[in-house]
């Protein structure tokens, strides 16, 4: 059974997030090693993959509202991430583990659909392609997205715990037409912290990757 070292950011910006998971990305290629980068933004960020970057009008209309805008290196259209979401970077060597990316992108909405049916909400649920991601009816809840070379992946998915879903009023998130998004708090109607949701998700990514976590205070400035 493989170890993967968990680091546990917090809140912190996106932009920071990012800048770990990339030395965790530069680790795994060097020494082999696996990670799993967990963080909460603590300020507004619309981003984009290698699709859907949003246009001069629109960009302007989203900074002002005062979003940052980045461009991230995986796949998918422009989402939002802020307070109260959940991001779960995992670095896994594909290869070592004999794990297709269809798989692997199978394996996170394993994850995601097992966390929120162990959390109650038992109408979760995965849709076939385009809809990658874990559903409750048209909404989406959990949003995956992923970026993988040399066998090595990064991003991975983003949770809606308590996030303020009105950012998603501005984008078409996902590059969905007529799908709405969704929160474990709105559904479940009641407050859903994102540290209430960490243990339960580490023990669901025990489960779905067959590991072993090991915890680092690293802070990954």
């Amino acid at each position: 059974m493989s170890a993967v070292r968990v680091l546990r950011l917090g809140p912190v910006p996106y932009a920071h997030a990012l800048r770990v998971q990339e030395r965790c990305v530069a680790a795994a290629r060097s020494v082999a090693a696996e990670s799993l980068v967990l963080s909460e933004p603590v300020g507004p960020v619309y981003a984009w993959g290698l699709r859907g970057a949003p246009g001069p009008a629109e960009a302007a209309g989203l900074r002002a509202r005062g979003a940052e805008l980045l461009p991230v290196r995986r796949g998918g259209h422009v989402t939002f991430h802020g307070p109260g979401q959940l991001l779960a970077f995992p670095v896994l060597h594909l290869r070592r583990r004999r794990l297709p990316l269809r798989r692997y992108v199978g394996a996170l909405e394993e994850l995601g659909l097992r966390l929120c049916r162990g959390l109650g909400l038992g109408e979760a649920r995965a849709l076939p392609p385009p809809f990658t991601g874990v559903w409750v009816g048209d909404c989406k809840i959990c949003a995956i997205g992923v970026h993988c070379g040399s066998h090595i992946t990064s991003h991975g998915l983003a949770l809606n715990c308590c996030t303020d879903l009105s950012w998603f009023e501005h984008i078409v998130p996902c590059g969905l037409e007529g799908k709405g998004v969704t929160s474990l708090s709105q559904e479940l109607g009641r407050h859903i912290p994102v540290e209430h949701v960490l243990e339960p998700f580490l023990d669901c990514f025990r489960e779905v990757f067959d590991c072993t976590l090991v915890f680092s205070e690293e802070p990954g400035d």
